[in-house]
């Protein structure tokens, strides 16, 4: 009876699935769509937390043991506790998924200089709003990368990459997966483009400004209500709710991991709508489409 336990628990271990680990749930679908059945993948922030001050429990701590990679993607979290992880697990190669995008700055408070259509494609004016808005915050750069489908296709490459040269026998299977991934990618493109493409009104306020890069890819306009955790003080609201007006804003979005106080504060004062919508997607591709379904219908 002992052999044969031993010999179960061997054959277990011999066929368990090879695990790595990402940072938030985007990239692990992500990262399933080109592993397909053949890693389990691990997520540190769960769903509903907030990446900006989520701290990782024992357990998982722990897990990270087990895992072969670890897919960074360049949120609050991975800054102050990618140090740790690579200190106390050295062995742990860690990919950062963000390596080859070019990043734009975290948007700004109504009041301070606004990159909106017609100068995002300066070079100039956006470099100025970067420098000023490195100055103003410990840090400048948007980290939402994964809410923009061509920025994902680079992240998509380099996760591809990564599996490859770890698992090197999986090489077919990595590559056919990814290949019909990226094209995916493209459809969802297209289908934005074609949804939000003829909206008049093109602005938007949201709590967390976490749609910049989407912003941008379909030519919206994105007012936050915070930046970097902030809440704004009375005459800054005043002054948001004066700004909707003039820009006749007709939908507030905020996100599950944040505050609604703000936001049905702005409402009221402008008959604006209040949606929810999620800017960390764990089935990424039917929820951004639901996103882009509540975008084109509301704004």
């Amino acid at each position: 009876m002992k052999k044969i336990l031993v010999f179960l628990a061997f054959s277990g271990l011999l066929f368990a699935k090879p695990i790595v680990t990402t940072t938030i749930l985007p990239t692990k679908f992500f990262i399933e769509q080109i592993a397909g059945d053949e890693i389990s993948v691990n997520t540190m922030i769960e769903k509903g937390a907030d990446p900006h001050t989520y701290e990782p429990k024992p357990s998982q701590m722990k897990n990270l043991e087990k895992s072969e990679l670890y897919f960074s993607v360049g949120v609050e979290f991975d800054e102050i506790w990618l140090p740790k992880i690579a200190e106390n697990f050295p062995d742990l190669k860690i990919i950062k998924t963000d390596d080859k995008i070019e990043k734009i700055a975290m948007s700004e408070h109504h009041h301070d200089e606004h990159v909106n259509e017609e100068n995002f494609h300066d070079e100039n004016a956006v470099k100025h709003h970067c420098e000023t808005n490195e100055k103003h915050h410990h840090h400048g750069l948007d980290p939402h990368i994964w809410l923009d489908p061509v920025l994902v296709k680079t992240q998509v490459e380099t996760i591809k990459f990564a599996l490859i040269n770890k698992f090197p026998d999986k090489k077919e299977i990595f590559e056919k997966n990814a290949n019909e991934f990226l094209k995916k990618l493209d459809e969802f493109d297209k289908f934005a483009a074609a949804k939000l493409g003829a909206l008049k009104n093109r602005n938007f306020i949201v709590y967390h400004p976490s749609w910049g890069y989407f912003a941008k890819r379909y030519s919206l306009n994105q007012i936050a209500i915070e930046i970097e955790g902030k809440e704004p003080k009375p005459a800054e609201l005043e002054e948001l709710i004066e700004e909707a007006k003039e820009e006749n804003v007709r939908v507030i979005f905020v996100a599950p991991q944040f505050s609604k106080n703000s936001a049905k504060s702005i409402a009221k004062a402008t008959n604006a709508a209040v949606i929810e919508i999620d800017q960390l997607p764990e089935n990424w591709l039917s929820e951004m489409k639901k996103t882009v379904e509540i975008f084109a219908e509301n704004l």
